[in-house]
This record gives C-alpha cells, structure tokens and sequence, in this order.
C-alpha cells in the first residue's frame, strides 16, 4: 500500500462507520485469545528508537527533520483501533497484514508527529475490535481489558528496559487513548516520581470523564507540564456526546477556553496522502467540550458520518503539535 492508498483506506473506514460495524460472530468467552505479546522481542513494537519503522518518516518536501537520535525525551504512543473483523473480538499481534495496515497509517500519520523532539516507543496489543465500542453486553469490555492488559504491560516493559529515567510524554488517540487515560490513573497518578518525570499527555480522540483523573489536571496554556492534552474534533455546528470530554484543548492556542481561533493561526496540516504540508488548512473552537472546526481549506482531510473529523485529529493540526510538543519540553527543562 503506497502512500496514497491511505487516502482510499481513509474513505473506505469512514464508510464502514458510516453503514454498519462488524460484529464477531461469537462471544467473547467462545474464543481462544491470541498469544500474549513478548514485549522483550522487538517485532512486538510497532515503533522503537533503533528500528526502522513508519514512526521515523516526515512528509516529502515539508522541510520537517526527524530527529529521534538526538532526542532527550521519549514518548510512549498507543494506536487506535486498526482492526475490525467478524472472526474474534481482539487482535493477533502476530497478523502481518494488520501490522502493515497500522503502521502506514496511524504510526505514520500519529506518532510521527513527535518524531522531532522525542524518541518513539509504539508497542503492539491485541486491540479489541471496532465493534467493542458499540457493544450492548459484556463481550465489548473483556475485550478492550484484555487489550489495556498489553498495554499495561507494555509500559511497564519500557519503564523497566527503555526508559531509564528520561522524562516522557504519553500520547495516544482512540481505543489508544482509553488505554493511555488509565496508564495515567494506574501508574502515574500513583507514583511521584513518574509523575513529575511526565512533561504532558496528550490523550486525543476519546471521552474523558472528570472522573477517571484525581491528580492530572488539564494544561490550560502551550508551556504548562504535567498535565492532560485531550480534544475531540467535530464540524461546527454538530455536537457528540459520545465524544464530549469533561475538558477540550484548543491546538491552535493551547488552551481551554472558548475563544475563536482562525485557521491564520494553523501552521499546517498532512493530508491523508503524507506527502505535503497545508497552511492554515482550518480554524478551531471549543465548544461544549468539543474541538468545532469548519471543514478544511483542502481535500485529503476525510470526515466520519460527514460531521466527524475522528480519523484526522492529528492531520488538522500536525505543525502546530510538533512545535507545541518542542515548546513543553523546552519549558520543563527550564523549570528544572
């Protein structure tokens, strides 16, 4: 699949959200889980610093530098939902086809993004199915706790073995993000140390309650650390309570409010194709708890349902996250 094809990929998805979602065909107990990952063997990592992996690529032409070498900082990325099947409620990490599809486009179009300042550690998991979140019984939440049961581990794998002290963000979108907000809860909200050595969160693309943080606050302005990054992009005018977070962050001016921010201030986005930057591509708003655009300036930006910008949270505003994510690490270590 070329670089393009991601852009057919994109449409095809937005169709599959649009019309019906794939259901197993058993529950949740009928299957046998996939072999645990090993998250001592490399291929169980969708993206590591000395791997040549989609997390190292920038857009041709955009004069944007990757630069993982020299980083200080990590970051540890979980995926959202790549994969949607009839035939078991959770994924094989081992699935080749799979692998292939997420690494070309949410490690490529995601964790790339952090490619300029931090090194990239992505782990695989048996992420549930797409249809976990639509689930009316019980199949759905086995399925997404035996995902965050990887990713819980994968983390705590590279505490131990990657790690070694450097300070860290946590980034994520999706079914990621579900998982990334209870790494949060489980681990760093319960450890000092961790927490202080945490420059910020940014768990994009799902609904965060007021209740699921007791001590991670919202960042409320570009330099702020320890602190949560979070927005839901919907088409102005619509509204989500599927998506409403207790609390939305504006990428155009890093905070909180409810001000009106032009797309002038839109430094650039990647479209779907990865292989050009757009200025000013749209402007942004928080409205409701919600991230309200109007649609973008260019094609290759493709919506959900038609009012939903789900798929390219991190597309709409990939410039203005890679200097914002230099300018938080820039301020904690002057704080220090």
């Amino acid at each position: 699949m070329n670089n393009k094809s991601w852009h057919i990929v994109a449409l095809l998805f937005s169709f599959l959200l649009s019309s019906c979602f794939i259901k197993p065909s058993g529950n949740f107990n009928e299957y046998k889980p996939y072999a645990k990952p090993d998250y001592s063997n490399e291929n169980n990592w969708a993206a590591l610093p000395n791997k040549k992996d989609k997390a190292h690529m920038v857009p041709a032409n955009s004069g944007l530098k990757e630069c993982e070498d020299t980083a200080w900082v990590d970051v540890f990325f979980v995926h959202p939902t790549t994969y949607y099947s009839r035939h078991s409620w959770n994924a094989d990490v081992n699935d080749e086809r799979l692998n292939a599809f997420t690494d070309k486009t949410t490690i490529m179009h995601q964790a790339s993004v952090f490619n300029g300042s931090c090194k990239i550690y992505a782990p695989r998991y048996r992420q549930a199915t797409l249809y976990s979140f639509m689930d009316k019984k019980d199949n759905g939440i086995k399925a997404l706790e035996l995902a965050y049961g990887d990713v819980e581990e994968a983390f705590d794998y590279y505490l131990k073995h990657y790690n070694h002290g450097r300070p860290f963000i946590i980034a994520s979108h999706s079914q990621g993000s579900r998982h990334a907000t209870r790494l949060l809860h489980d681990f760093i909200e319960n450890d000092t140390a961790l927490f202080h050595r945490m420059i910020a969160a940014y768990i994009i693309g799902f609904k965060i309650k007021q209740t699921d943080l007791t001590v991670i606050e919202p960042c409320h302005s570009a330099t702020e650390t320890n602190c949560l990054i979070t927005w839901n992009t919907i088409l102005k005018g619509k509204d989500s309570e599927f998506f409403r977070s207790f609390a939305c962050t504006n990428p155009l001016s890093w905070t909180t409010d409810t001000a009106y921010v032009g797309h002038e201030r839109n430094m650039g986005g990647i479209p779907s194709s990865f292989d050009h930057v757009d200025k000013h591509v749209c402007d942004a708003q928080v409205v409701n708890g919600l991230l309200a655009i109007n649609r973008p300036n260019f094609d290759g930006y493709p919506s959900v349902y038609g009012n939903s910008y789900h798929l390219m949270e991190y597309n709409l505003f990939y410039l203005n996250m890679r200097q914002n994510i230099r300018d938080r690490i820039a301020a904690y270590f002057r704080q220090r």
